[in-house]
This record gives structure tokens, C-alpha cells and sequence, in this order.
């Protein structure tokens, strides 16, 4: 099974443990790194997340992952914050972070270039990606061309 397919089913069967708790469901990734897969569950709550919720997100996850056993490979399963430069990847994510500073990734450059930071302006109806530049220059992305957004880290 692809990943990406396996990262879908994972995330769809744990959804209802985030849909009843503090806590966010952000991302979902399984990775191969070496000799071993990785199955990573990325998860926020308001006010940021502790070890100790993590803790708590694993264990339930855990037992629904044994119970249901959606993946063939052996992995190891780690539950942690999204960090600071976390992803931004659903629809809501998009007006979560409107005004936040954000960076783009794009899969094909754009006139020489396939890194973009600015100001999310939002997520249209045409999933097309807005923000504004340092310069004051809105530029669009649609959604399809994105490789990965992420909220900025400024220092």
C-alpha cells in the first residue's frame, strides 16, 4: 500500500479520538527512514501541547491501531507536536491561520523560484492559496501546485 494511502486510513480511523477531546488531529505521515517505517501522528491543542498529552494520544491510538491493524508493515508509532513551523493542510488550517505568516513550497518553480513567504490572505472556493508579501504583492497559488505550506518561523 502507497503511503499517502495509508496515512488516509490511519487518519480516518483515529479522527474520532480527536473529535471528542481537546486535542487537534494535524497531520498524519508514514515514512520509511532507514531500515525502519515511521508512523507519525502530529496533534495540537489550544495552548500547545505537552509530552504528557502526547502520551495520552498514543495510548488510544495505540489500542485502536492493534485492534483494527491497517498496516502490514511493522512500524514505530510516534505522537508529537506539529512544532513551530507546523503544516497547514486543511481547509480550516486556512482560516485558523489567516494573518499569520506562512511559507510556500512549490513542486514547479514559479519565474525561477519555488519558495514564496508571505501573509495568508486565505483559501478561496477555487482552492487557490493567497497571501501577501513583504513588498505588498498578492500573489495566488492553487492548492494543486503547493508541495507543502507551513506556518513561518521568525526569529
Amino acid at each position: 500500500m502507497v503511503a499517502r494511502d495509508i496515512e488516509k486510513q490511519v487518519s480516518d480511523l483515529i479522527a474520532p479520538i480527536f473529535e471528542n477531546s481537546e486535542y487537534e488531529l494535524v497531520d498524519v505521515e508514514f515514512v520509511k527512514e532507514g531500515p525502519n517505517f515511521y508512523l507519525r501522528i502530529y496533534a495540537d491543542k489550544d495552548g500547545g501541547i505537552a509530552i504528557d498529552d502526547c502520551e495520552v494520544i498514543s495510548r488510544q491510538v495505540d489500542v485502536l491501531l492493534d485492534e483494527k491493524d491497517p498496516i502490514s508493515e511493522a512500524y514505530i508509532l510516534e505522537v508529537s507536536s506539529p512544532g513551530l513551523d507546523r503544516p497547514i493542510k486543511k481547509d480550516e488550517d486556512f482560516v485558523k491561520f489567516v494573518g499569520k505568516m506562512i511559507d510556500i513550497k512549490l513542486y514547479k518553480a514559479v519565474e525561477k523560484q519555488k519558495e514564496f513567504q508571505g501573509i495568508l490572505l486565505g483559501l478561496d472556493e477555487r482552492d487557490i492559496i493567497k497571501i501577501e508579501t513583504e513588498e505588498k504583492e498578492i500573489l495566488e497559488f492553487s492548492r494543486k501546485d503547493v508541495a507543502s505550506c507551513r506556518l513561518a518561523v521568525i526569529f
